[in-house]
């Protein structure tokens, strides 16, 4: 177990091994990183450690695996009743996009709503 700022430069975090263009790759934690917040309701945080010489380069998707990805994600963008890409994630419950659900999308200006208060 390290502290903060105690662990060799060999050994990394899981985004710090992103964040270098590798992964764990299988590879179980060396060690723990244990260190506390001084925010006095966040105690204590441990995140593991893994060993740079372990570590794999990560994988690249190949466009066949990146075409199937942004499918999946138009899909959940796209109301199941007018069938339009809405811009968001549709939600699950109901599948519909707020139009097609009946309900309001809310202004993303609050100074629009001010605007109209104070001219009234």
């Amino acid at each position: 177990m390290f502290g903060w700022g105690e662990a060799p430069s060999t050994l990394l975090t899981r985004t710090q091994l992103r964040e270098a263009g590798l992964r764990p790759g299988g590879a179980d934690p060396v060690a723990l990183l244990v260190f506390r917040h001084f925010k006095p309701y966040a105690h204590e945080t441990v995140t593991e450690l893994f060993s740079v010489h372990r570590a794999k380069e990560r994988r690249v998707p190949s466009p066949a695996q990146r075409a199937a990805i942004a499918a999946a994600l138009r899909a959940r963008r796209t109301c199941r009743t007018c069938r339009v890409d809405v811009g968001y994630y549709v939600p699950t419950s109901t599948g519909e996009c707020w139009s097609c659900e009946g309900g309001e999308l809310a202004d993303p200006d609050p100074m629009t709503e001010l605007a109209t208060e104070v001219a009234a």
